[in-house]
């Protein structure tokens, strides 16, 4: 039975899966949409500038006043929580930022959630998590992450995402917060803050530059297309079973070299340059890379008869092209910008 929805808040709405989220959401559901975002250096206002957002609280989940302040008089129907730190180089070397945000920030959401649910019997918490948590696949096995998998997380950033699934979780059996969790692959798409792989590697080959890629290039990654990863958050709130998890893919798993070399391809074409490949490095490899991961969405398109809908050509073709339009090029956000 799909569950009704009217008043929604969604952390982390000025980054770059929220704001696709808001845009989905907006074209699809006739929802009112608060966006809470503390704007640090992955949220931005410019993301949701074609998004028609009526409300907008500048508010960091760390901050547990500000957050009991703003509750005290709201009530919604849902939050979907996603802010927080996201980057693994970043959490490898500033692990206690991804605990204040990831761990304490989601706690402090879950005690407003508490608040939430005694106003509103039909309140759901949705917290939307990653694959990292599972830790890694050997590359030489074809088996995937389901909603049955042990965690094993590898990195500051995957551990203090595992806790706060936990707790989320703890949530749901000790005080009976309506709760829903979802695991995803990694996402792709327009508008994603460039330190991440792809528009890292759009970056280097507009400027000329060398792409260093970790190791050998031969770890693998399940792409899910940003628009995909918002549909399937918004069919989990509203026919999604509470207490359950559900693992959200793209079945578009491949290597991070075969990747960037994918992006060379589409980059020549739509330039006019030639072999771009050549500018690819192989580099020290990152400490405890995870070798491989790939997403089983089974239960997905089973339960809520959900898959995704983007081919990954053409989405990646889309995303290239519109990194290649901007008018700036991205700024040198890391000093290391390996991919």
């Amino acid at each position: 039975m799909e569950r009704k929805i009217s008043k929604v808040l969604i952390t982390g709405g000025a980054g770059f899966i929220g704001s696709h989220l808001v845009k989905e959401i907006n074209s699809s559901r006739d929802w009112e949409v608060t966006v809470l975002d503390s704007l640090t250096y992955a949220g931005n206002m410019e993301n949701l500038k074609d998004a028609e957002v009526k409300s907008f609280k500048l508010i960091d989940i760390r901050d547990r006043n500000s957050l009991n302040n703003f509750f005290a008089d709201s009530t919604f129907d849902a939050i979907i929580h996603l802010a927080a730190e996201s980057h693994v180089d970043r959490s490898i070397e500033n692990p206690l930022e991804f605990v204040e945000t990831n761990v304490n920030g989601t706690v402090n959401l879950l005690e407003a959630a508490r608040g939430q649910y005694k106003k509103n019997p039909n309140f759901v918490f949705y917290h939307v998590s990653t694959d990292e948590v599972f830790g890694d696949i050997p590359l030489e096995k074809d088996y995937s992450f389901s909603e049955k998998t042990p965690y094993d997380p590898s990195s500051p950033y995957s551990a203090s995402k595992a806790a706060s699934d936990h707790f989320v979780r703890a949530y749901h059996r000790t005080y009976g917060l309506p709760v829903v969790i979802s695991n995803c692959s990694n996402n792709y798409g327009t508008h994603q803050y460039p330190e991440k792989l792809i528009p890292v590697v759009i970056d280097k080959l507009r400027k000329g530059e060398k792409i260093p890629l970790y190791g050998s290039g031969a770890n693998m990654r399940d792409w899910l297309h940003v628009r995909d990863h918002a549909s399937a958050i918004i069919t989990i709130l509203e026919t999604g079973k509470l207490g359950e998890t559900y693992c959200v893919g793209g079945n578009n798993v491949i290597s991070n070299l075969e990747l960037v070399k994918k992006i060379c391809r589409i980059y020549d074409q739509s330039s006019k340059k030639k072999n771009s490949e050549n500018n690819i490095i192989f580099v020290e490899d990152r400490k405890g890379h995870d070798l491989k991961y790939a997403i089983d969405a089974t239960k997905m398109e089973i339960e809520l008869e959900w898959k995704p809908s983007v081919r990954f050509e053409l989405g990646l073709s889309e995303t290239v092209k519109w990194y290649l339009d901007q008018k700036k090029e991205t700024k040198n956000i890391l000093q290391n910008e390996t991919v």
